[in-house]
């Protein structure tokens, strides 16, 4: 999708309004008309001067249309995966995971035609990942997923997109564990994401990382990314999501980022999760309502040492190893800090506690009625992965893949309310929880 000015040369023709006219009338520059004249990107100050010249709204001058035929090249990128293969918003996905986002995205439906996203290229450094993103979103264009180290992509060449969706690392920014931020190895990685802002200019985008972003190097980590976004042309509305809130059957906050190119007079507002305030998003729910499939993927048992069964069977749902009542054999001999999820057993009537993609002994999240670690596909109806989604790899590699992605039912809501802002529908909101120039937020 693409904006065009074709209905101002369309109310100017009615009115006998020349371009020379116009500018004369809305105080505007030659260059100004002759990007409007050509699509190009126009600052919304030029709008509102051309709209109060002309007493109209945004809507009488401006439309969203499908791109032409010249954004789908005769190179490698130039068949898709989704049923549309054209219209829509294109997307492009930097650090995609196994899906997770690209799962909300190309589900996405606020039931009108042109208003949808498509998969058009994606980029990871792990191979197993990227398998688990071409067996599930783009079978039919395994090229299109790029599986190289973003430091090592020529990212000004890959093809155009409408949108950039892109969950950069998070391991420095996590409050699990020490925070090194900018310091650490992938604390830069988000710069990438910003070199293709500037260089392909999409409509918007949506950032991703852990609650612990806003904290990392005393803030200023969370300060510096987001001016950083706002230099590169964007309006921004970062916000913390709760995303048991949006009736997602497990504790997992995560900043979310979303971005509008600040030509474009829309303005996104976060979705409310009082719709789904009545959802039933306990882990009991999610894990039993439907049954498994036997034959589901990624359903593999953990062997359990004997003694983690023994442990296990005195650890009540809720309880972990330093809060449940253990016999003196069984007990961990830790000293210093007690980490409250090792061998934590779920408390059936709640969401999960945040499912991770690394750990060691005890991190595994356990069930609530069986003395065992969860399987995969447990931990991947915890994200809200559909029962056919196959991840392929390692089990420790699955785990891994699962415990970084975004729960796709949160990120399809923030993607619905993506495409209403577009679209110009009305939806319940809540106001951002984020101050662009405001780092005191939760960090969780």
């Amino acid at each position: 999708m693409r904006v065009s000015y074709r209905k101002l040369w369309d109310l100017l023709l009615a009115r006998n309004i020349s371009k020379t006219a116009l500018q004369n009338m809305a105080g505007i520059s030659s260059a100004s008309v002759a990007k409007l004249g050509k699509n190009e990107n126009i600052t919304t100050d030029t709008l509102v001067k051309v709209c109060c010249a002309l007493n109209c709204d945004f809507s009488d001058i401006m439309q969203m249309e499908e791109e032409p035929d010249w954004r789908q090249s005769g190179n490698l990128f130039a068949t898709h995966c989704s049923a549309h293969h054209s219209g829509g918003f294109a997307l492009g996905e930097l650090f995609c995971g196994p899906g997770g986002l690209a799962v909300g995205a190309i589900t996405a439906n606020i039931n009108l035609p042109n208003f949808f996203i498509r998969h058009k290229w994606a980029n990871d450094f792990d191979e197993s990942t990227c398998n688990t993103y071409r067996r599930n979103i783009c079978p039919d264009d395994p090229e299109s997923v790029i599986c190289e180290d973003v430091r090592k992509l020529d990212l000004e060449h890959l093809p155009p997109i409408d949108a950039l969706a892109f969950g950069f690392p998070c391991n420095d920014f996590s409050v699990v564990g020490e925070q090194k931020g900018f310091n650490g190895t992938y604390g830069p990685l988000y710069t990438y994401g910003v070199r293709v802002l500037k260089s392909h200019h999409p409509q918007w985008f949506l950032a991703e990382n852990v609650g612990g972003l806003t904290s990392a190097n005393e803030g200023k980590a969370f300060d510096k990314i987001l001016t950083d976004l706002k230099e590169a042309g964007y309006r921004i509305y970062p916000h913390l999501y709760k995303f048991e809130d949006y009736g997602v059957p497990q504790a997992r906050h995560r900043v979310i980022i979303v971005g509008i190119r600040e030509d474009l007079p829309y303005e996104f507002r976060v979705p409310s999760p009082e719709l789904y305030a009545d959802q039933d998003n306990s882990c009991r729910n999610a894990l039993e309502n439907p049954p498994i499939p036997v034959n589901a993927p990624n359903s593999e048992l953990t062997r359990q040492d004997p003694r983690v069964v023994a442990r296990l069977k005195y650890i009540k749902p809720g309880q972990n190893a330093f809060t449940a009542d253990l016999p003196i054999a069984l007990r961990l001999n830790v000293k210093g800090a007690k980490i409250s999820q090792i061998y934590k057993r779920l408390d059936p009537d709640k969401p999960s506690y945040t499912v991770t993609g690394s750990g060691g002994g005890g991190t595994h999240i356990y069930h609530y009625s069986e003395p065992r670690a969860l399987t995969n596909r447990e931990r991947a109806r915890l994200q809200t992965f559909p029962d056919n989604f196959e991840f392929l790899g390692s089990k420790e590699s699955v785990r891994r893949q699962i415990g970084m992605a975004v729960p796709c039912r949160g990120a399809r809501i923030i993607f619905e309310a993506i495409l209403k802002t577009f679209a110009g529908i009305e939806y319940k909101s809540v106001p951002c929880n984020v101050n662009a120039g405001n780092r005191e937020i939760e960090a969780c």
